[in-house]
């Protein structure tokens, strides 16, 4: 009888330590699945619309196509309709419609989206068989509106803000030992202005025949902050204009004129960061957010050359919240955000643009360089020589127009450089200002170079812009299972319970076998 007891607890201890396997076992599976897809390395090439999705199980460089819907991007799809079927690789599709129902009707409806987004959500991560496909032929070369970006601006930002350099160098008493003409800075001007009118009559070409492209560049994460670039580069004229053709005082309108597009656009791009919902900043942040954040300190300096302090002050307060926001959300780096491709990595010296310029802001505010003017200036500075010290970083990609992005935040470093050396004249913060000026010079006269080469002579500077012209196709034939998630509950209970059920018969089996 004692022996039977035995082997009655045995079996029982048995099944008891088979019973807790089984539901470590279970949840070590489901932790990692969860693991697995939290860790999955996503790079998003948000210039070309292509995924990279670093895999055990796959090859490092293996390309994988984007598994997102082009109506993120203005709301195209390879089933839209316009009175029949869109044709795919016919370039019309993006030009503007004659009239708004027209452009309307390219739109998905709001159960369409709702029916995509409880799709994606169920099939995130494992049966993919959703892919992005191409509307334009990827082999032949698209019209040239379709495939001049509004990245362009970065240009007419690297050229004009060099006007401002070089006045601040024949003006400042930091550097007027170098006896610098005034005559550079007026060719730089005029210089800015032209390509700033030739950019501007371009896009806005592209504007009237290719609206629909041009929504999808505002869709775009990256490129809607360059929607911002046009107003910063008009106020870097304004407060770069040539001491000669310069007035006493500039008028009030001017700031007016240039500011006012720019608070509207910030006040809409604001507001869906602070709402919330697919635009929200964790999601679409990226260090081109800057720009958005940028023209406050340029607008409270102009401001402040017009007269109009407390619209000065207003404007750096605001700036500066925000920057404090985006620089932080940048820092943290949320799993909920997209990895720049290296292509856009350029984009990365524009950490240096904002803290710059609100320390050049809040000196032509207040009239000094004092105490916050050098605590936004030391920031910058930090972000300078970390960048800097990271130069691996910034190589190994081709030329395009992103590299234009590291043009516009080294020459505000150097102004703020210029104006540091003035409150506390010294041979090292002449040196460093003299240093970070003819760095900032350099990288603008070798770009501008590089530019000249790539558009006119080799032609290569606009390639096919594949990131307006992507959109999902799905495969209704093949049935997708919904995504069973890692801390469903019911699926745990229900699984634990099957394999209790399987132990319980192993268990019947062994007592009749010992019986």
């Amino acid at each position: 009888m004692m022996k039977i007891m035995e082997a009655a607890i045995a079996e029982l201890i048995t099944y008891v330590i088979r019973l807790r396997s089984a539901q470590s076992n279970e949840m070590e599976t489901s932790w990692k699945r969860v693991q697995k897809l939290q860790e999955s390395n996503r790079q998003v090439s948000l210039e070309t619309g292509f995924s990279v999705l670093d895999r055990e199980s796959k090859a490092k460089d293996e390309r994988k196509v984007l598994r997102r819907s082009g109506r993120s991007f203005g709301g195209f799809d390879s089933a839209n309709r316009i009175g029949g079927e869109a044709k795919k690789g016919d370039f019309d599709i993006f030009r503007t419609k004659s009239t708004l129902s027209r452009q309307n009707s390219l739109l998905p409806t709001i159960k369409e989206r709702e029916m995509e987004t409880q799709r994606t959500e169920g099939a995130a991560g494992l049966d993919e068989s959703d892919y992005e496909d191409i509307l334009l032929p990827k082999d032949e070369i698209w019209p040239f509106l379709l495939r001049f970006p509004i990245g362009c601006f970065g240009i007419c930002l690297g050229l004009s803000s060099q006007a401002v350099l070089w006045r601040a160098l024949s003006t400042s008493p930091a550097t007027k030992f170098l006896h610098i003409t005034p005559f550079i800075n007026l060719f730089l001007w005029l210089l800015a202005l032209a390509v700033l009118v030739s950019v501007s009559i371009t896009y806005l070409l592209k504007c009237i025949y290719y609206f629909e492209a041009v929504k999808r560049e505002y869709f775009h994460p990256v490129r809607v902050n360059f929607f911002f670039a046009p107003w910063v580069v008009c106020m870097f004229l304004a407060i770069g204009l040539p001491p000669m053709l310069a007035p006493a005082k500039l008028h009030p309108a001017i700031w007016c004129a240039f500011m006012g597009p720019y608070f509207f656009l910030e006040l809409k791009i604001y507001g869906q960061w602070l709402s919330g919902g697919k635009r929200r900043l964790c999601k679409v942040a990226n260090p081109s957010s800057h720009l958005s954040v940028v023209g406050n300190f340029v607008g409270a300096i102009l401001a402040s050359k017009v007269g109009w302090i407390e619209a000065a002050k207003f404007l750096w307060s605001v700036g500066f919240a925000h920057y404090l926001v985006v620089f932080v959300t940048l820092y943290q780096r949320l799993p909920t955000s997209e990895a720049l491709p290296k292509e856009l990595h350029p984009v990365y010296s524009m950490f240096i643009a904002a803290p710059s310029a609100a320390s050049i802001a809040w000196g032509s505010i207040y009239g000094e360089f004092d105490g916050c003017s050098r605590t936004c200036f030391f920031i910058a500075l930090f972000l300078y020589i970390s960048l800097v010290v990271r130069i691996n970083f910034f190589t190994g990609f081709r030329f395009s127009v992103a590299w234009w992005s590291y043009t516009f935040p080294m020459t505000t470093a150097s102004v703020a450089t210029i104006k540091y050396a003035e409150q506390v004249p010294s041979v090292l913060s002449k040196g460093l200002a003299l240093s970070l000026s003819f760095i900032s010079s350099a990288m603008v006269s070798v770009l501008f170079v590089s530019t000249l080469l790539h558009a006119f002579v080799w032609q290569t500077l606009f390639p096919n812009d594949l990131a307006i012209a992507i959109t999902k196709r799905r495969h209704v034939h093949k049935e997708k299972r919904p995504f069973k998630k890692a801390y469903d509950l019911k699926r745990w209970t229900k699984q634990a319970l099957t394999k209790n059920n399987s132990v319980d018969k192993e268990y019947n089996g062994e007592n009749e076998v010992a019986y």
